[in-house]
């Protein structure tokens, strides 16, 4: 199939030759023809698999043939959990549009926020944007939602993740209720479909590949070693296998900035990322990386989405990540676009269990592979591999009945007289409500949650 039997119209099709793309991946298929319908969509799918382009193009086509922006107003909105993701996909988006008379803009926290104010007030088509520096731009009354007509959550179940659930909401209500709705994420997980079904009416749904799978070209290894010795494993590791460009995993800020330090002191040029790094700093490390200044880039977590390198070859979990679905999207890093690649993994003892939970949701048992010189002393024992487990969705809260209103209250909110009558009833609990593990909504304080501690 090619990309000229979507549906999609001449502009774009130039664009995307002069990118030097020939056929669809399969989520494009899917999700280009489903999206120009005008209809809602929820797609899964992981990273990786072009989904990018594959609500970009359709949004864009869309968006050509209407008026003209008023100032501060936008057309399209895209949410992203990280910056990093959020400038690659309005790079892509600017790459797109070439031969489009379409407008596009970017924002996201860490920089200032004035030279975005200025660059939304003639209005824009396409706005890429982070939710807690899109919320500080609505407070300063620098966008407006008035002409809104579609709105797309890119990695929905890592916003969620994230603790950003309040934000989200928050710029719900501020969105017209007539707009297209697009929801793109690697796992139908319940909370990603409870968050699905509140924000799209009646939606295609699209999963060209099963939810929590690993990239079939990856090849993944497993490497045990002690956890005293990872770091000087990884500096054996990338001089024997002699790579050139590898992206490694650290759990914590702090670990990447000692792992990169190791690595320096040993003659291999590093650089880590993460949420205490300026967003310069995360800009200058990214570009060293894609340019080959440096061989190899530390980053935590939420600080490698929106990493986009063609035909990265190597991605190390130095330590195993908290949830088995971060190991998903780690090593998804590799292997993009059907390319091959490999995914290391150093495990010392203390790592059995998260190295259980992973092989159960990839359905795989991770090959083992030895280190000479680095034979562990505490040795990690054997898996076997256990079905996989059973999601169970959400209930729904039930409607309250007219005649099961709150204690202390009529029908009709009245006060009853005798509310206070029996003295010993007692009042129930109130629930905390916080969310993802985020209690509050304002950027400033959301990536102070336990869920984003990687950041």
């Amino acid at each position: 199939m090619s990309f000229s039997q979507l549906g999609l119209c001449d502009p774009l099709l130039k664009s995307i030759k002069e990118k030097g793309y020939s056929s669809p991946s399969p989520i494009q298929q899917e999700a280009i023809p489903a999206i120009l319908t005008g209809r809602d969509v929820l797609a899964a799918a992981q990273t990786g698999t072009g989904k990018t382009a594959g609500f970009a193009l359709p949004v864009l086509q869309r968006l050509a043939a209407g008026p003209k922006t008023n100032a501060n107003n936008v057309r399209a909105l895209i949410l992203t959990p990280t910056r990093e993701l959020a400038a690659q996909v309005e790079t892509n988006i600017r790459e797109y549009k070439t031969h489009l008379r379409l407008k596009s803009a970017v924002v996201f926290g860490g920089v200032g926020i004035n030279p975005q104010m200025k660059i939304l007030r003639s209005g824009v088509d396409v706005l890429v944007a982070t939710p807690g520096r899109l919320l500080d731009l609505y407070q300063q009354n620098a966008v407006k939602f008035n002409q809104l007509e579609i709105l797309v959550l890119d990695e929905a179940d890592r916003m969620l993740d994230m603790g950003f659930i309040h934000d989200i909401k928050r710029i719900l209500k501020l969105l017209p209720a007539q707009r297209q709705s697009l929801l793109f994420s690697a796992t139908f997980a319940p909370n990603v479909m409870e968050l699905a079904e509140s924000i799209t009416n009646n939606p295609i749904k699209l999963a060209v590949t099963p939810a929590n799978t690993t990239v079939e070209k990856i090849e993944q290894q497993l490497v045990a070693v002690d956890k005293s010795r990872k770091i000087a494993a990884l500096i054996g590791l990338i001089k024997q296998q002699q790579w050139q460009q590898v992206l490694v995993f650290s759990r914590t800020k702090h670990g990447a900035n000692r792992i990169a330090a190791k690595l320096e002191s040993a003659g291999l040029p590093s650089a880590a990322i993460h949420g205490n790094k300026s967003q310069g700093a995360r800009t200058s490390a990214l570009k060293a990386f894609k340019d080959g200044s440096i061989k190899v880039l530390v980053a935590t977590d939420i600080a490698a989405r929106g990493i986009d390198i063609s035909e990265l070859p190597v991605v190390v979990n130095l330590d195993l990540p908290n949830t088995a679905a971060d190991y998903v999207h780690r090593i998804g890093r590799t292997g993009r676009a059907g390319a091959a690649g490999q995914a290391w993994s150093l495990v010392s003892a203390d790592e059995l269990e998260s190295l259980q939970d992973i092989e159960r949701l990839i359905q795989q048992l991770i090959p083992r592979t030895v280190l000479a010189g680095f034979e562990p002393n505490q040795p990690l024992a054997e898996t076997k591999l256990q079905p996989p487990k059973k999601i169970k969705k959400p209930k729904k809260p039930k409607a309250q009945a007219a005649d099961s209103a709150p204690q202390g209250q009529r029908k009709d909110n009245k006060p009853k007289a005798n509310a206070g009558a029996n003295r010993n009833s007692k009042p129930r609990p109130q629930r905390r409500r916080n969310g993802s593990g985020n209690g509050n909504a304002s950027g400033r304080s959301r990536q102070k949650a336990p869920a984003a501690a990687g950041v």
